[in-house]
C-alpha cells in the first residue's frame, strides 16, 4: 500500500485507502545501525522533536496522521495545528508534513500546507521546509533547523491565508481553467491520465463550496484528484500546483 498505510491517533482521512492504527507504532520501528558515513534518525524521535518545537512556539495540535511504507523504512506524517487566537474562516486548516527515511531515499524534513475540511483535501506549499542528510551531526543540526523553521511558521501560515484569499478572489472562466489544467500537466503537477478527472471535478463539483467559478475552486479540483496518491507525491505535485496558481494571482 506504499505510503498510504496510515497510523493515526485521531481519525483523519489524510490519504485515502489506508488502515488506521495508533501512532505509537512509530516507536516499534527499528532504526538501522549507523555506518561510518550514515546515521539514520529514528522516526519517533523526529516526530517528538517537531511536536516539542511546535508546542514551544504556541501552536496547538488538533489532529495527526502517520504513514509507513517499505516495511517501515519510509515515514510521512501530517500534523494538524492551529493558534489559539487564529481568526480565519473555518473551511480549511493548517498542516505540517514530516518525512524521514531509513533507506537513504530522502532526508528528514518538514513542510507547511493546508487541509480543506469539507473534502479533507491537502496541499503543501513548500514555504517552510527543513532537510538534513543523515550524517554524524544530523540530530544536533536537525534540532537547530527544526527550531528555526518552526519559529517562522506563524508568518508563513499567515502568508498561506492571504494566498488562499487571493485564489478565492480570482475569477476563472472555463477556457482559463482548461488552459491552467494543461499547464499543470506540463509542469508535472498532474499526470496526463489525471487531466480528465480534474476537469470533471471543475465542471461538476462534488462539494457546494467549490461551485463558485474561481481559482480556489479549481485548486481544490486538483487536490481532490490528489487523494489516493502517496504523500511524498502529493507534496511534490501540490508544490508545483501552488507555484502555477501563484503566477495567476501575481505572487512572486
Amino acid at each position: 500500500m506504499d505510503e498510504n498505510q496510515l497510523l493515526s491517533r485521531t481519525p483523519s482521512a489524510a490519504f485515502a485507502g489506508g488502515s488506521l492504527e495508533t501512532g505509537t507504532k512509530l516507536c516499534e520501528i527499528r532504526t538501522p545501525d549507523a555506518t561510518r558515513s550514515w546515521y539514520p534518525l529514528p522516526h519517533h524521535n523526529l516526530l517528538s522533536e517537531v511536536l516539542d518545537q511546535l508546542g514551544s512556539a504556541g501552536f496547538r495540535l488538533t489532529g495527526e496522521s502517520h504513514a509507513l511504507s517499505h516495511e517501515g523504512a519510509r515515514y510521512f506524517g501530517v500534523l494538524e495545528i492551529t493558534l489559539p487566537d487564529r481568526q480565519v474562516g473555518s473551511d480549511y486548516g493548517w498542516i505540517v508534513g514530516l518525512r524521514n527515511s531509513h533507506d537513504k531515499v530522502f532526508p528528514a524534513g518538514l513542510v507547511a500546507g493546508t487541509r480543506t475540511f469539507v473534502c479533507d483535501n491537502m496541499a503543501f506549499s513548500g514555504e517552510v521546509r527543513i532537510s538534513r542528510k543523515h550524517t554524524r551531526n544530523a540530530w544536533r543540526d536537525l534540532r537547530h533547523l527544526t527550531a528555526r523553521a518552526v519559529g517562522q511558521l506563524g508568518d508563513r501560515f499567515q502568508s498561506l491565508d492571504r494566498r488562499i484569499e487571493l485564489y478565492r478572489s480570482e475569477p476563472m472562466a472555463d477556457w482559463s481553467a482548461l488552459d491552467l489544467v494543461i499547464r499543470a500537466m506540463d509542469c508535472q503537477a498532474i499526470t496526463p491520465s489525471q487531466l480528465p478527472r480534474v476537469l470533471n471535478e471543475w465542471r461538476k463539483p462534488r462539494h457546494d463550496a467549490f461551485c463558485p467559478r474561481n481559482l480556489w475552486s479549481l485548486f481544490n479540483s486538483f487536490t481532490e484528484v490528489f487523494k489516493g496518491q502517496n504523500p511524498v507525491t502529493t507534496m511534490r505535485r501540490s508544490q508545483a500546483l501552488h507555484g502555477l496558481c501563484d503566477t495567476i494571482v501575481g505572487i512572486n
